[in-house]
């Protein structure tokens, strides 16, 4: 301590002294020590008692709402087990388990900050945003490979994943060897015949789900198609429009795969099996009010057919069957569509406008062209709302 300085308790106890000496009236040394007549007379009478002349602790002596310790100790018990938790996840999951006694979520909060188990960082990360959703289930499927990562045995895996976007139910954690068709279309068709059809799928445009270039569609969008199932894609460098999905991807790199040391895909789709049953049926999600996505999913009323029908035009329309090459003939016109749908028909309408044609496969139309200038000038998919 610097010479000349005194710390409280010292000024307290010279100001006693000072009191009992009698050189000095009350008045003038409070004056002098910038303090009230009242405060003088509290220390003095702590001085005659023999108590200490330190500042005494503000904190109350009794505390009704403090959490109590077996509280306490259940929540840092499920932080343990779910160290990317939050206050309002672990309040929400610990009430479900049947616990009592849980405190606020911002209570909680505090408890994992005065326990160390929160940075600043993290922190700040948990900034809420907006969110749009369709309205029921099986309105749209989100798909999407998750970035793909190296296991023990020295090959990779390709997580394949599926989400329902109103009730983020978890239809599909995947260990796939790559991201070809064949294993994308299988694992469809099983989450099909489980789970029923959707109304529409949201993929990204690379291989298989879609193209951008001169071949125009993919296997996987007829596919779809011919099971009745809008295919959409996002913008492309646009990996925002898939949000849910590229969400789903950060929980599972962040509370599964940074945390297990995967040997092979045996070994990861094991792991993935689990997390998917915790996701969907344990982990509350923010989105949902705090329910978990188990809660909120049920199957889609379209089941799977048995076999695919074969498709049967209207007599008015003028049917085209896809040629190896990709190409179809119409009034000497040899137009690209696309090998995807070699050997399938396709059929050529009257669009709304004078000069144009809509290229229709089964109940979506496909392209759009301009006879007169023989272009095409739209290659969207699009279901219509009514059977030709």
């Amino acid at each position: 301590m610097p010479f000349g300085v005194r710390t409280m308790a010292e000024q307290r106890t010279s100001l006693v002294e000072e009191i009992k000496t009698g050189e000095h009236s009350i008045s003038a040394l409070c004056r002098e020590y910038e303090i009230s007549r009242p405060t003088a007379y509290k220390w003095l009478k702590r001085r005659e008692s023999g108590e200490s002349m330190e500042s005494r602790s503000r904190a109350p002596l009794n505390i009704p709402n403090k959490t109590i310790p077996s509280v306490e100790e259940a929540i840092l018990r499920a932080r343990e087990e779910h160290p990317c938790w939050g206050g309002r996840k672990l309040k929400a999951y610990l009430e479900r388990k049947g616990e009592t006694g849980i405190p606020s979520a911002k209570t909680v909060t505090a408890i994992l900050h005065r326990s160390g188990l929160v940075s600043e960082a993290a922190s700040l990360a948990a900034t809420p945003c907006k969110r749009f959703e369709r309205k029921k289930p099986n309105d749209l499927w989100q798909a999407d490979f998750k970035g793909h990562f190296a296991m023990e045995d020295g090959n990779r895996c390709h997580p394949l994943t599926v989400m329902d976007d109103m009730s983020r139910f978890s239809l599909c954690i995947s260990a796939k060897d790559n991201e070809r068709l064949p294993g994308v279309s299988e694992s469809f068709l099983s989450l099909f015949r489980e789970h029923g059809l959707p109304s529409s799928i949201l993929c990204d445009n690379g291989n298989p789900w879609g193209t951008t270039s001169a071949t125009g569609y993919t296997r996987f969008e007829v596919l779809l198609m011919d099971y009745g199932v809008l295919p959409i894609h996002g913008r492309p460098l646009h990996p925002q429009t898939q949000g849910k999905e590229e969400r789903f991807h950060r929980t599972l790199k962040s509370e599964l795969l940074k945390r297990v040391s995967i040997r092979n895909l045996s070994h990861a789709q094991s792991e993935f099996d689990v997390f998917r049953k915790m996701y969907n049926e344990e982990r509350p999600h923010g989105s949902l009010d705090y329910a978990v996505p188990a809660d909120r999913y049920r199957n889609s009323d379209r089941a799977m057919p048995e076999r695919i029908s074969q498709w049967e035009y209207p007599k008015y329309c003028h049917v085209r069957r896809i040629r190896g090459n990709g190409y179809i003939n119409f009034r000497k016109w040899e137009a690209f569509i696309s090998e995807a749908f070699f050997g399938l028909d396709v059929a050529l309408v009257d669009a709304q406008e004078d000069g144009f044609m809509d290229i229709v496969y089964r109940n979506f139309r496909i392209a759009t062209i301009d006879l007169r200038n023989r272009t095409f000038t739209s290659r969207k998919i699009a279901k219509l709302k009514e059977k030709l």
